[in-house]
């Protein structure tokens, strides 16, 4: 049945996002909108909720329905509230009076510990402020349900937990979330948008295969407008010799025909479709100086406690060596993010170095964090870049613009990027310190899905030693050569993660 129809849609806000956007939205379906930072997909759902209308094209809806919209961000006014009082909020006067049931029935099918229900918002993780925005949309029982980069901020427990819920769902709920997150996607969905300038297309596959699929359309669109550029360009060569032939004898005949020709050219170039390409929101590109040594850090059973003392885990004796690309995986609280403070300190602080760490001499260290903390929201781009590295201003520009930080953003205060810009910039800072290890915690929080994959190319490139942690199950797959789970309060190193997302899936 269809729920929504979207027909030739458009929306030019400062500049085009999109246009020529045909969908259905049926019931039962599952639809991942996947694109680049920036390129409207949040427009898109408020669109589709009725907040903005669009510039072109039109948007249908069945009669009397109902859809619900979960964004990104809590509104402050929330934050004083309870967990529960902020879900009971969502519903009318009468229904929070009639029907405050409903409150606690979501919060259980989202697995909200019930001593969680009465701690105000503010004083939860973002993790669990994210599952909140999910109970406000759902207890208000909507046709469709809409999710924007519901991943987002969330460790593998809540990511296990949302594709549960949203797996659990009456099938005929549609539900069209946007996200980065590709094994999540192909968790949870059966079609896949991919959102794009013009013409955006649309497979009825989860995300890895409908991206094997649309490569392939834009590979052979491509093979297709270079034939037509090449036999448009023989049209014209094979013209211009009839043209002097036909001058130097005054043929009517092949002058005629050196028309037809160049007119024939004309139309393949007019109707010849150029590939699809996406603008690129910036490069990424790491670097590798290199080290004569083979073990780059040795832990000796380093006690790993929080900063006032109370105890996490024990490493056991380990080392991490040139060449290791090595995922460290745990539960949330384990202390994982602890341990890469340590050794950063270590490296950094050698005299402030835990007893137990021991670091090679030449170990040069680029650290990169999930809340960017080396970047400072007063201090501006090229400042950052020019105050730091020796490059020159010029140079520095160069950079910048080539890592999507244009001449305009480049004088502006770090606060005011984009989380794609941030992490760009911060990648930018890692490539010219020239490091051979790095440290990486949640390094593709805020990349879009082509930041991600330069990311793991540029790692695998210069085969980057590197100790990391992160959540994102697909950048773990392709990068990871060595895993440790922290368990039981020690690191037990596994041949692979898969065994760790299942417990996780399956709530841990």
């Amino acid at each position: 049945m269809s729920l929504i129809n979207i027909r030739n849609l458009g929306i030019t806000l400062s500049s085009p996002l999109f246009s020529n956007l045909n969908l259905v939205v049926n019931s039962g379906d599952r639809i991942g909108i996947v694109a680049a930072n920036g390129r409207g997909k949040s427009t898109l759902f408020r669109a589709l909720a009725g907040m903005l209308d669009p510039s072109e094209g039109e948007i249908t809806r069945a009669r009397g329905l109902t859809v619900g919209y979960v964004e990104q961000n809590v509104p402050p006014t929330l934050m004083p509230l309870t967990l529960h009082d902020a879900v009971l909020d969502a519903l009318s006067e009468e229904e929070a009076i009639s029907e405050s049931w409903r409150v606690d029935v979501v919060l259980a099918s989202l697995e909200v510990p019930e001593d969680y229900y009465r701690r105000p918002l503010a004083a939860l993780s973002g993790g669990w402020q994210r599952i909140a925005l999910l109970a406000r949309v759902w207890v208000t029982e909507p046709d469709v349900l809409m999710l924007d980069e519901p991943t987002n901020h969330l460790d593998l427990a809540k990511i296990g937990l949302v594709e549960r819920f949203l797996n659990a769902l009456p099938r005929d709920v549609p539900v069209i979330l946007a996200s980065h997150d590709r094994a999540f996607l192909d968790a949870v969905t059966n079609r896949t948008l991919f959102l794009r300038p013009d013409n955006s297309p649309a497979f009825a596959l989860p995300y890895s295969r409908a991206r094997a699929a649309v490569d392939e359309v834009d590979a052979a669109e491509a093979r297709r407008f270079e034939k037509d550029m090449k036999t448009a360009e023989q049209l014209r060569r094979q013209a211009a010799k009839l043209n002097n032939i036909g001058i130097n004898s005054g043929s009517d005949l092949l002058v005629v025909k050196t028309k037809q020709l160049k007119e024939r050219a004309e139309r393949l170039e007019e109707a010849a479709k150029p590939a699809h390409l996406d603008r690129s929101a910036g490069a990424i590109r790491l670097a590798n100086r290199g080290t004569h040594a083979k073990v780059l850090l040795t832990l000796d059973d380093v006690a790993v406690a929080t900063p006032d003392g109370k105890p996490l885990f024990r490493t056991g004796k380990q080392f991490i060596c040139q060449d290791d690309r090595i995922v460290l995986l745990g539960a949330n609280g384990t202390g994982k993010t602890r341990l890469v403070s340590m050794l950063r300190q270590a490296i950094e602080q050698a005299e402030m170095a835990s007893g137990g760490i021991k670091v090679t001499p030449s170990v040069v260290l680029g650290y990169g964090d999930q809340a960017l903390a080396d970047l400072s929201g007063i201090d501006t781009p090229i400042h950052a870049v020019t105050r730091r590295f020796d490059i020159g201003d010029q140079r520095a520009r160069t950079l910048l613009a080539g890592a999507g930080i244009g001449i305009d953003m480049q004088p502006r205060l770090i606060s005011t990027l984009s989380g794609g810009q941030k992490a760009r910039l911060g990648m930018l800072m890692l490539r010219l310190a020239e490091p051979n290890f790095y440290l990486l915690d949640e390094p593709t929080n805020h990349l879009d899905i082509e930041g991600q994959e330069a990311l793991e190319a540029e790692l695998m490139a210069h085969q980057a030693s590197c100790l990391l942690v992160s959540h994102d199950r697909s950048f773990i797959r392709a990068v990871g050569n060595r895993f440790w789970v922290i368990e039981k309060r020690r690191i037990v190193e596994v041949d692979s993660p898969e065994g760790f997302f299942e417990t996780m899936a399956a709530g841990g």
